[in-house]
């Protein structure tokens, strides 16, 4: 192939081509080795230093091997060349394929674009957490293998349940997929969200769904008196109250950690529910204070 046909791609090298490299090559007396061009645009994928080498050489031609892809497929497949043979892209090169990978396909898994990059998976789930808001990442990943997977189950199943909410009558198709799970998981989110139940099963969260409960010095004092009153603590229906009345006396630190424990979307029904309950504690603490009423 004529070298004047030829284009040549944008470096991946943030310092550009290195002419040391390229005058190594010129000197060989050997044939370069066949450069990666998209057939579809005529540009050079793999073989930059090879490109320059020939022209300082003054060859006119050289051997080519064409690629058939998307600029995007083209790319990857550049990185993932130059990686592995020829002159090896710096740290601050792969990082930077890295970004460009992650502008175009976020869904990517951290070990897919490890594979490519030839970096480690820790250190590309380090750039995406720095370069991603984390309100804007997929609650997906696309592995080595082309298969989508949630990051975690539980992950998974809150964002069907969030569909779900927003638009109930959705497909569970298009649940999935744009959760990230399978048809059958999708289904079972929405048949749990029917019955009232938890998106998620206790076997999938590795969150605190209840606090802590109350430790010896951690409740009030009145309710301390309470306990150590002979009187109440032989008395059935007393303990029964003292029982609800230890789970509502909750400090600081245990209200923080149960609100955060609940869905954005479910907020609004446990504010309402906990609404009730202070309505009927308030009643049951008003009739308590009318000495002698017989409340049946």
């Amino acid at each position: 192939m004529s070298l004047d046909a030829l284009m040549l791609a944008d470096s991946l090298r943030l310092d550009g081509e290195d002419p040391k490299h390229v005058e190594l090559l010129a000197e060989a007396d050997a044939d370069l080795p066949p450069v990666l061009v998209q057939r579809s645009t005529m540009r050079v994928i793999d073989g930059k230093h090879r490109i320059l080498a020939a022209r300082l050489r003054g060859d006119s031609e050289i051997t080519i091997t064409y690629f058939d892809g998307t600029d995007f497929e083209a790319f990857v497949q550049s990185v993932r060349s130059n990686v592995r043979h020829g002159l090896p892209l710096t740290r601050a090169d792969r990082e930077a394929a890295v970004l460009r990978i992650l502008e175009s396909q976020a869904a990517w898994s951290d070990r897919a674009i490890a594979e490519v990059t030839g970096l480690s998976a820790p250190t590309v789930g380090a750039i995406r957490s720095r370069a991603t808001d984390n309100s804007s990442q997929s609650h997906a990943r696309i592995g080595r293998d082309g298969r989508i997977r949630p990051l975690t189950t539980a992950e998974g199943r809150r964002a069907a349940a969030k569909i779900i909410a927003e638009r109930p009558d959705a497909p569970l198709r298009e649940i999935a997929s744009t959760a990230g799970i399978s048809t059958g998981t999708a289904r079972d989110v929405r048949d749990r969200l029917r019955r009232g139940d938890d998106p998620v099963p206790m076997k999938y969260s590795k969150e605190k769904v209840l606090p802590e409960p109350p430790r010896p010095g951690s409740v009030s004092p009145d309710l301390q008196g309470l306990r150590k009153d002979p009187s109440l603590r032989f008395n059935a229906v007393a303990r029964t109250l003292l029982h609800w009345l230890s789970i509502c006396d909750i400090n600081d630190d245990q209200r923080h950690n149960l609100i955060q424990g609940v869905p954005e979307y479910r907020r609004d029904n446990f504010a309402e529910l906990a609404l009730v309950c202070a309505e009927r504690w308030k009643n049951l603490a008003n009739e308590l204070r009318q000495p002698n009423r017989n409340t049946g």
